[in-house]
């Protein structure tokens, strides 16, 4: 499985205007409607808040994947964000992050959605990949930096 599986290039924001994390995962699934033609976003802002309740999903080292699965999408699908000037996050670190990846699945493969969320993880344990991305000047090049890494 690779993240350009269910990241499409339209799906990435470079600079997130929200200032907290509510805020953050909302831009996130407004543009995951915008790319994916999903309907019933308030459905999907609440599952993936539910479980933020459980824990955060600020991973540390800037970075956070805020996800959940829900009946009103039919498969993976994910969005990235970039906040140039940090969200707090209650990141395991306490650090604000600066790079949010939304991962959204079906209920039904939650086999699927684990490895997804591995395979996301892994991509952003490498400093200089989120230094890269967190420096990049437009989408395009976000993509070209993930998809050069998302080889394995």
């Amino acid at each position: 499985m690779k993240i350009m599986d269910f990241l499409s290039p339209q799906a990435v924001i470079i600079d997130l205007k929200a200032t907290d994390k509510k805020s953050a995962i909302i831009e996130l699934v407004e543009k995951l409607k915008e790319t994916k033609g999903v309907e019933k976003t308030d459905e999907i802002i609440d599952v993936v808040l539910e479980r933020e309740k459980l824990g955060s999903t600020g991973i540390g080292q800037g970075v956070a994947i805020p996800h959940g699965k829900t009946d009103v999408i039919s498969e993976q699908a994910g969005v990235l964000g970039i906040s140039k000037k940090g969200i707090e996050f209650n990141s395991l670190d306490g650090e604000a992050v600066n790079i949010i990846f939304l991962l959204v699945g079906p209920v039904e493969v939650a086999g699927q959605h684990l490895k997804a969320l591995s395979r996301i993880s892994r991509l952003f344990k490498d400093k200089f990949l989120r230094q890269a991305i967190k420096n990049a000047k437009d989408a395009q090049e976000v993509i070209k930096i993930i998809q050069m890494e998302d080889v394995y």
